[in-house]
């Protein structure tokens, strides 16, 4: 298994099993919908370079789902109206992104329930869950995806989608708060710029548990289910 140490591919060694134990895993893909992602004057928080990501995502998840790995969406949604955002205490994001971006025009309509921007783009299977609900830039704030992990028995958590300097940023950092082992797919995620994705996976790296490529991660995966399945039976 390799890893990404300060933005260079290195061997993990030996210590990390709790990481890369497929039957304590699950995957959490975040907000890979429309209003992230159209290529429409209206989208209304577009992640331009995370379109590109979208393929390997579907790829990705379909390996998972093959090896047992339970596939969990998350978006953002919320209520018609704006109470528990743009009619409440706005989110800070809708302050200050904009003075790097320039203006969002239709930012007032990104993830408001039963809109097409809380439509994924990202393929969801029959076998796969949902948790929407998200409000700010964590997956698990405030949703069930924490409730629903521990019912799952999972430990492990593999993180990919958009933003990296984000939502993935702040998912990773909560759930390595919680205890939860982090490993965020390099080659999954997609920053807001180019630097900021790769001083996001540093930080990650750095602090939060592992930074991996999706066919490192299944490599790992294919050695440990034979060991897994002779323990099971």
């Amino acid at each position: 298994m390799h890893v990404y140490i300060d933005g260079a591919r290195q061997p993990l060694g030996a210590g990390f099993d709790d990481y890369l134990n497929p039957g304590r895993t699950a995957v959490v893909s975040i907000d890979l919908h429309r209003g992230h992602l159209e290529d429409d004057p209206d989208c209304p928080c577009p992640a331009p370079r995370a379109r590109a990501i979208v393929g390997g995502v579907n790829r990705f998840h379909a390996a998972a789902r093959a090896a047992g790995v339970p596939v969990i969406h998350v978006r953002s949604t919320l209520r018609k109206g704006g109470v528990d955002d743009i009619a409440g205490i706005p989110s800070a994001w809708r302050r200050v992104f904009p003075l790097h971006v320039g203006p969002i025009p239709n930012s007032d309509g990104h993830a408001i329930e039963g809109s097409r921007w809380t439509e994924f783009v990202t393929e969801v299977d029959d076998r796969d869950l949902v948790v929407s609900g998200k409000k700010r830039l964590s997956a698990f704030y405030p949703t069930d995806l924490d409730f629903l992990l521990r019912n799952m028995g999972v430990e492990a958590l593999i993180l990919n989608g958009c933003l990296a300097d984000c939502c993935v940023l702040n998912t990773a950092f909560d759930g390595s708060n919680m205890g939860y082992r982090i490993t965020v797919l390099r080659d999954l995620v997609a920053g807001t710029t180019e630097d900021l994705e790769a001083a996001s996976l540093k930080i990650v790296a750095m602090h939060l548990g592992l930074v991996a490529d999706a066919e490192d991660l299944l490599g790992a995966w294919q050695e440990r289910q034979p060991a897994a399945k002779k323990r099971a039976g």
